[in-house]
């Protein structure tokens, strides 16, 4: 999974990757010379007094270190460069990704888990590229070069490299295996937190209506110790390759002096070549370690970047068509045709054998208990989910048939939990239609029932709204969510359960307003309240389901009982208010 995200989100920085490859060598072959030209300048310079050569080698290697810095540095700064990039497009891509999902993907994933692939799971892989830009391209050819002038400068000496290389590397190598499961543990854990923090703050006015305060923090606390625990063991076992590292390279060092020691009494070998072979024997285990510090990080960065796979694999239920059909622009009516919906692992139908039409100039209602399917009837009809049976239709266009885009442009939907976003009155309106004049913006208001609560903010349309609508009345968030629907004059009109939070006198103003501006178009309104659609010119009564009734409001009093039973209870509960 690393590998192919690696691959496919880094082919835009390939000149960058090849010159940064050419960096890399130039800078650490010209490492690699430095130990060879110190032992010269101690083995022929001061053994035999010679200034001279001792200038000039020296000078040499002022030279080499400078290439050697300046080859570094720019190899870093490519490094930084590609992995700023391929974090940036990764992160761009699961966006577009989740972007295409339907309300069905991102329920089964959740939008905590979503927020920190895109985040701290992209950040690990991007941290594992540029630490693999910075050491891994370097390190195989340290160790390589190092091993081949290791054993230039006295082969006698060479069993310590094949007896330091394979310890550490073997020691890391178990160090490191533990470690895997612990950093998988380590992500969901980061999921667990972001979810748990996520609804304690979405959900902080209930926490307070119920006193549940140390219930939420004993849920955050439990959440909270899981990661600080798992992090800690991953710690432990992090903190037992540094030693082990030490340990073999003093062990080595030690090793070299004492045997070397006894071949430079022997005659067979100079002191400049021992302190070069040494050196040589502290670059390739520095090689080593290098890859070991990357060998920590990347079981972390495989196990993110399979949850990053994952959804980027993840193809959304709601797909573009092939050969997408044009809807007619005139007269748009939506007509629904023995429709059947399940959600996925469910054993019973949520919506089955409903069939209804809403023409132009008209209001359809859409009215029953609770769990009766109107919601989930309404989320068809743009796409937010697929029929699984039966087929929605646009202007006589299957909606499958047609483009999302030419689906979407056609319809203003008003949902049942109103969503603002962080910005102005203004700019959460023109969400609906990005030209639309001022003198648009106010006459969606004017229709909305909004004008007055918005001219009384000290700056009109530019007052700011926080995340969600936060700032506003519930009853203000439905007013300017039902305006930015008005402002992108759609061919239909979804409201659902949009009036819930209105007075009566409000959404009397409000309904009567509407009739003017939605006499072309088709109107579907989702209600609890019998009094919101009592005027409806067709209204559609589901019961499990199931279509129970359809008619108008006096001609459902006569043949429908669940109706009845709706409109009885609804009367009673007014009668026990007053």
């Amino acid at each position: 999974m690393l590998i192919r995200i690696i691959r496919d989100y880094l082919r835009p920085y390939q000149g960058l990757v090849v010159v940064l490859v050419a960096l890399q060598l130039v800078g650490t072959m010209a490492s690699l010379y430095l130990p060879s030209l110190n032992g010269k300048i101690i083995d022929l310079g001061v053994a035999k007094g010679d200034t001279g050569f001792i200038v000039r080698t020296g000078g040499w290697m002022l030279a080499v270190s400078l290439v050697q810095i300046v080859a570094t540095v720019a190899a870093t700064y490519l490094g930084a460069k590609s992995a700023a990039g391929l974090g940036r497009d990764l992160r761009a891509g699961i966006f577009a990704r989740v972007g295409d999902f339907s309300a069905q993907e991102v329920s089964r994933f959740g939008a905590p888990t979503l927020i920190s692939r895109n985040t701290n799971d992209v950040t690990q892989v991007q941290t594992v590229v540029f630490m693999g830009a910075a050491m891994m391209v370097s390190a195989p050819i340290m160790m390589v070069g190092g091993i081949i002038m290791a054993l230039r400068e006295d082969v006698g000496l060479s069993w310590l490299v094949a007896v330091a290389v394979p310890a550490l590397a073997l020691s890391v190598a178990l160090v490191i295996r533990r470690m895997i499961p612990q950093f998988r543990l380590m992500q969901e854990s980061v999921d667990w937190v972001n979810r748990v923090l996520r609804e304690q703050i979405t959900g902080i006015r209930v926490v307070r209506a119920f006193v549940r305060e140390e219930h939420e923090e004993a849920r955050f606390g439990e959440a909270n110790t899981q990661y600080t625990g798992t992090a800690l063991a991953v710690g432990r076992l992090m903190a037992m390759i540094f030693p082990i590292v030490m340990l073999i390279f003093n062990a080595s060092t030690v090793a070299v002096l004492w045997f070397g020691s006894h071949r430079v009494e022997n005659g067979q070998m100079q002191i400049g070549e021992l302190t070069a072979f040494m050196s040589y024997l502290m670059q390739i285990l520095m090689s080593v370690m290098m890859a070991t510090f990357m060998s920590m990080m990347i079981p972390r960065a495989t196990v993110s970047a399979g949850r990053i796979t994952e959804v980027l694999d993840t193809d959304s239920t709601v797909v573009q068509p092939t050969a997408p059909v044009a809807i007619p622009r005139t007269g748009t009516t939506v007509e629904l045709r023995d429709v059947e919906f399940c959600y996925p692992g469910a054993d019973v139908p949520v919506l089955q054998g409903v069939s209804m039409t809403a023409e132009p100039g008209r209001t359809t209602a859409i009215i029953g208990s609770t769990g009766a399917g109107k919601s989930t009837l309404l989320s068809l009809i743009p796409r937010l989910y697929d029929v699984t049976g039966g087929s929605v239709r646009l202007g006589g266009v299957d909606v499958r048939e047609a483009a999302l885009e030419d689906v979407w442009s056609r319809i203003g939907l008003v949902p049942q939990k109103p969503y603002l976003f962080t910005g102005t009155v203004a700019s959460n309106l023109r969400y609906g239609d990005s030209a639309a004049t001022d003198d648009e913006l106010w006459d969606a208001l004017r229709i909305a029932q909004a004008d007055d609560f918005v001219r009384a903010m000290p700056q009109g349309l530019d007052s700011p709204i926080a995340q969600g609508g936060t700032n506003v009345s519930g009853g203000q968030r439905q007013r300017l969510a039902i305006a930015r629907a008005l402002v992108a004059k759609p061919e239909v009109f979804l409201f659902d359960d949009s009036f819930s939070a209105l007075d009566l006198s409000t959404d009397a103003r409000l309904r009567s307003a509407l009739r003017p501006v939605t006499r072309h178009t088709a109107v579907i309104v989702v209600a609890q309240r019998v009094s919101t659609i009592i005027d409806a010119d067709h209204i559609v009564v589901l019961d499990d389901g199931k279509v129970v009734g359809a008619g108008r409001h006096d001609e459902l009093l006569e043949t429908c009982p669940t109706y009845v039973e709706i409109v009885e209870s609804q009367r009673s509960a007014e009668e026990a208010a007053a």
